[in-house]
């Protein structure tokens, strides 16, 4: 399990590869878990810092209240929404992938890869998640929408588009990540787990397409 390519993949470490049994109909303790992987010499992948910001804030633009204050807890699917984008160095230049990712079930609902980071890039993402949840059957009218301060997000097409699908806008604080964790720990994880492990890639097709898989 910790090595297949479609499961642990080298990754996982010790409470994913316990979810993991659990999800197997396998009922074993995590601390005897922790003790064969130890003994075994597995480990999960360790997640490393950020240097790079992707958050360009709009002084001008009127920004949403903050209707999460750091509570990134959900009773249900579509309840609240959490997003962000983040850069990935490539041969043939910088790229940046976004994500929406559902609070409730941790799941990215809606992704996009680009060359460059305009308003499209996680627009694009937002477009994707409407779509998944439309074709399963899901209202997501009343979603809070979480995100950072940066001029995508704040922009007025982004901001009619929310508005259009029954969404509510909200935004962190300028300049601190904790008012957005959740959305940066679904970064850090993808850092990890596909860019740094599957990677480098030649360019935006070949990230795509690790992204996807």
């Amino acid at each position: 399990m910790h090595s297949d390519r479609n499961l642990g993949r080298g990754l996982y470490g010790a409470r994913k590869v316990w979810h993991q049994l659990k999800r197997e109909g396998h009922q074993v303790p995590r601390c005897q878990v922790e003790r064969l992987m130890r003994s075994a010499g597995l480990r999960g992948a360790l997640r490393g810092t950020r240097p790079f910001t992707t958050t360009r804030a709009d002084g001008l633009a009127v920004r949403p209240p903050d209707l999460v204050d750091r509570v990134f807890r959900a009773s249900r699917p579509n309840e609240l929404w959490v997003v962000d984008f983040t850069y990935v160095a490539t041969w043939s230049g910088m790229a940046f992938t976004a994500f929406v990712t559902d609070v409730f079930s941790r799941r990215i609902v809606g992704w996009r890869c680009h060359g460059a980071m305009p308003t499209a890039l996680p627009l694009d993402a937002l477009e994707m998640a409407l779509w998944t949840r439309q074709r399963s059957g899901q209202d997501v009218a009343g979603v809070v929408h979480h995100s950072d301060a940066g001029s995508q997000y704040t922009s007025i097409r982004y901001g009619n588009r929310l508005a259009d699908a029954g969404a509510i806008a909200s935004i962190g604080s300028v300049g601190d990540s904790y008012d957005n964790a959740l959305a940066e720990t679904v970064v850090g994880l993808y850092k990890t787990e596909c860019v740094r492990h599957d990677g480098p890639f030649r360019g935006v097709d070949d990230l795509e397409l690790a992204t996807l898989s």
